[in-house]
């Protein structure tokens, strides 16, 4: 099967199995976003909603994070890991947007992966769900589930994100990563999948699966 016609076989298959898709993190404004997805890194969406009601309750703007004591946000995100080292990013990412952006979130990816602990996979999901532009998130889930299921030959996460570019109508880059990342949440886990209850096992070509 061609590159393509297998992309859109699975792509038509995901879009009946996740008709609706959103992101999973807790937000208000393209900023609380911001902070949620810095947040999320080697975290998960379920522990990041956890703390953000308190957190965005306390300190909703970049001028507030700002003017915040450090040990007041690290107290705020203590149950998240790397708590303050995030911290650190969010009071800087915080002060760079005042400073260069008039405390707005730019919606540009290289202005946004030049502020303090925003990489590219951040970037995308800001660009995505605030502003709803064209991105392709790669996140763990993306990359393990487009690999398992020949999207891509790649392990690196640019690389993923241009194969899949390639493949996915720009449209639907945004909503066909979400469903990518629920599906490896529901059945494609990394250890041990559940490839009988997936709705795409007669698409995977993944030599690991299981009958």
């Amino acid at each position: 099967m061609r590159p393509k016609t297998h992309a859109n076989s699975i792509r038509r298959i995901l879009n009946r199995q996740y008709p609706v898709v959103e992101s999973p993190l807790f937000y208000n404004t393209p900023f609380q976003l911001l902070v949620a997805t810095i947040l999320s890194a080697q975290s998960t969406d379920k522990q990041v909603n956890q703390v953000t009601p308190e957190l965005f309750k306390r300190l909703a703007a970049p001028e507030d994070f700002a003017a915040a004591g450090l040990d007041t946000i690290e107290d705020l995100i203590r149950s998240i890991g790397l708590y303050r080292i995030k911290a650190k990013h969010l009071q800087s990412c915080a002060r760079r947007l005042i400073a260069d952006h008039g405390g707005k979130v730019p919606s540009s990816r290289e202005e946004l992966i030049s502020l303090p602990g925003v990489g590219r996979k951040t970037a995308n999901v800001v660009l995505g769900a605030a502003f709803d532009l064209p991105a392709v998130v790669v996140d763990t889930h993306v990359a393990r589930v487009s690999q398992r299921l020949g999207l891509t030959m790649h392990q690196s996460p640019l690389k993923i994100e241009i194969d899949l570019m390639a493949l996915i109508p720009e449209k639907e880059w945004g909503d066909f990563c979400l469903r990518l990342i629920f599906l490896g949440r529901e059945t494609c886990f990394a250890r041990y999948p559940n490839c009988t209850a997936c709705p795409l096992n007669s698409l995977c070509p993944w030599p690991g699966k299981s009958a």
